[in-house]
């Protein structure tokens, strides 16, 4: 497609009786000019609420939602600072790299500097710290806005509850989520350098110097690459568009995408065999196992069409009628065309989650705001009856009583008993009051060390994929037999001072328990199951000699 100025073309068209061709070549001139006052007034504002809004959303998560944030992330950034932390199988077979831990690696370094290495800032500092980031990634899809279409469709790109529910988290996705968007916007400013017409685009072309957006861009990617091996998904569309219409391929890979590749390769790869210990390279030992063995498929499967009929939906939910009509009022093929390509190309694999295609959710906003900021023109076109809301006003009332809701009860009901328990053992193992715990529940089912912060002897049902098929691991052994599992591995469960299950396996088990061990927590978790039978509480049981 040509990569003309889409604030034009392609924006909301202006109400009938304004702008005539001066005008619109002074507002053309403006925003080309990205060293206005204004415009970095309006950038500031903005990155000034998302920051505020950000934080606020971090301190409202108190929800568990996939053990990666914990066990993939803080607890690798807990061990490397404080000693002690669980790595799981797959930092044993080099399929992780240590770059996106050690971010929250350094926040707890400063932590223990400043001595506010307490339970809540434990549990609360990095989701505070991934808000940051955030916030800048909504600043990017608000510049990203404005670049493709225009200012009022930026002002139109509304956050849904899933990205309320998902992006402060410390998944390694939510942070590829915000380097996309960062990138792409860099990508899209350099496509913008190269079509325009100015003085200096000129020179940039005669001397074929490449525009340093395009670079700043292919760092960014390779930075997100080398976080989620898989956003090479992304980057390949994104690169494959441009390369075909290049004039220079050969400069353009050479000169650009290999040094810049190589160089974050090489700085990773130290990185990660230093601590492992031996020379890894993370990208090849990740993509050997997810995408050429499929060893993701051992955590489940889904149908091919899944992410069509029910993940993304799921994620975008009531936005989705206003973005698939802003996609085709828009004639945005090229970003369109990038989120069809990352769902199927997703939908190929086996196992599939939300959150592998969180980096294209805030596109589908774009698209949203796209219509909305349509509505908005069409409104102040023409008078609506004394009394009667408009289309526009229904369309936000529809968005607002349906995600927000959502996002609330997401982030503040569903699923938090595993988090309450956490921060609760964490005050009464600081009190002296737990001395060993055993998880009866499955396999990363709580956060652990990261939140705990005490080093004492815990143990959880282990589920280490098995190089043997058919060989059930202790998780799954124990769902299917509760009380003889229990029996056989732990005995009468006397060397632990605390035991936490699911109000599901309770009354399996509770025969066991009850000479021993008495019930003193119970929080809730759930209101309805989820892939399980219903886990309403969590329940901690303790030794009475402790009590």
């Amino acid at each position: 497609m040509s990569h003309r100025r889409r604030s034009n073309a392609a924006g909301p068209p202006p109400p009938e009786g304004i702008g005539d061709s001066s005008t619109a070549e002074a507002s053309s001139t403006e925003k080309e000019r990205p060293d206005l006052p204004w415009v970095l007034g309006s950038e500031r504002r903005v990155l000034a609420l998302a920051l505020a809004f950000r934080a606020a959303n971090a301190l409202l998560v108190r929800t568990y939602f996939n053990p990666d944030e914990h066990w993939q992330c803080l607890e690798v950034a807990h061990r490397i600072i404080f000693g002690y932390g669980h790595l799981t199988w797959e930092w044993k077979r080099g399929l992780r790299s240590y770059l996106h831990p050690f971010i929250f690696a350094a926040l707890y370094k400063i932590l223990s500097l400043l001595h506010l290495d307490s339970p809540w800032f434990m549990a609360m500092a990095p989701r505070l710290l991934q808000s940051v980031f955030a916030s800048f990634g909504d600043l990017y899809l608000y510049k990203l806005s404005k670049l493709i279409f225009n200012n009022h469709v930026a002002q139109w790109a509304l956050v849904n509850w899933f990205m309320f529910f998902c992006i402060t988290r410390t998944l390694s996705n939510s942070m590829e989520t915000v380097l996309t968007v960062t990138g792409l916007y860099y990508w899209f400013v350099a496509i913008e350098s190269v079509k325009g017409t100015s003085v200096v685009s000129k020179q940039r072309a005669a001397s074929k110097q490449s525009p340093p957006s395009r670079k700043m861009a292919l760092l960014i990617a390779a930075l997100a690459c080398a976080i989620r091996p898989t956003s090479a998904i992304t980057w390949l569309y994104v690169g494959l568009l441009d390369f075909i219409q290049m004039k220079s391929k050969s400069r353009f890979l050479f000169l650009e995408v290999v040094p810049l590749g190589v160089f974050v390769l090489a700085v990773t790869t130290f990185l990660d065999s230093w601590m492992y210990g031996s020379r890894v390279i993370v990208p090849l030992n990740f993509l050997k196992f997810n995408l050429f063995s499929s060893g993701g498929d051992y955590y489940g499967t889904h149908v091919f069409h899944w992410y069509f009929s029910q993940g993304f939906p799921s994620m975008i939910w009531t936005f989705l009628p206003f973005s698939i009509s802003g996609i085709l009022k828009s004639r945005e093929w090229r970003l369109a065309g990038l989120i069809v390509w990352v769902l199927v190309v997703y939908s190929i694999l086996g196992h599939k989650e939300f959150r592998f295609v969180l980096p294209v959710l805030p596109f589908m906003f774009m698209f949203s705001g796209y219509n909305l900021a349509a509505m908005a023109q069409l409104k102040g076109k023409g008078r609506n009856e004394k009394g009667r809301l408009s289309r526009l006003q229904l369309s936000v009332i529809l968005l607002i009583l349906t995600n927000v809701p959502m996002a609330l009860y997401m982030s503040l009901y569903h699923q938090r008993g595993t988090e309450d328990v956490m921060l609760y053992l964490s005050r009464e193992a600081h009190d002296g009051r737990v001395k060993s715990v055993l998880f009866l529940m499955p396999c990363h089912s709580t956060p652990y060390y990261s939140t705990l912060h005490y080093n004492l002897p815990m143990r959880f049902l282990d589920c280490t994929p098995s190089e043997n098929k058919g060989i059930l691991d202790e998780s799954d052994r124990f769902l299917m037999n509760p009380a003889d599992f229990v029996g056989e591995v732990f005995g009468n469960l006397s060397s632990f001072s605390h035991i936490v299950l699911f109000e599901s396996e309770e009354r399996h088990v509770k025969l066991l328990l009850r000479n021993s061990f008495q019930e003193v927590r119970r929080f809730f978790h759930s209101h309805f199951k989820v892939d399980r039978d219903l886990q309403s509480s969590v329940v901690v049981y303790s030794q009475k000699s402790v009590l």
